[in-house]
C-alpha cells in the first residue's frame, strides 16, 4: 500500500512561509494529479478544501483564496509533491493533506496531514 508523508508544517508568524512536501513510500505509476487538500480546526465533519493540485503535465488549479501566494510544485522523478506557501494568514490554518490519484479507475492516496498554524 502506497504511502504518502507530508512534512514542513508548523508555527508561523502572518505574513510569513513554509514549505511542505509530500513523498510517496514508493513509486507511484500514471498519476493523473497531485495535489493539496486542507482543512481548519473545527472542521473535521465538513469535506476538506482543495488548495492547490498539479497534473502529470504539469497544470496547476488554485483555491481562489490561495492564489498568488501558494505555489505548488512537483518532482516527477521522485514521486513528490511541494507547496511553497508565502503571506500566510491566520485564516490559512489547517492540517494540510497530500492527495495523488492515479489510473483510468482515479485511485485516491492520502497522507495524514501536517499541521500549519499561522498566529502572532
Amino acid at each position: 500500500q502506497v504511502q504518502l508523508v507530508e512534512s514542513g508544517g508548523g508555527l508561523v508568524q502572518p505574513g510569513g512561509s513554509l514549505r511542505l512536501s509530500c513523498a510517496a513510500s514508493e513509486t507511484i505509476f500514471n498519476i493523473n494529479v497531485m495535489g493539496w487538500y486542507r482543512q481548519a480546526p473545527g472542521k473535521e465533519g465538513k469535506e476538506r478544501e482543495l488548495v492547490a493540485t498539479i497534473t502529470s503535465g504539469g497544470s496547476t488549479n488554485y483555491a481562489d483564496s490561495v492564489k498568488g501566494r501558494f505555489t505548488i510544485s512537483r518532482d516527477n522523478a521522485k514521486n513528490t509533491v511541494f507547496l511553497q506557501m508565502n503571506s500566510l494568514k491566520p485564516e490559512d490554518t489547517a492540517v494540510y493533506y497530500c492527495n495523488v490519484e492515479r489510473g483510468p479507475l482515479r485511485v485516491n492516496y492520502w497522507g495524514k496531514g501536517t499541521l500549519v498554524t499561522v498566529s502572532s
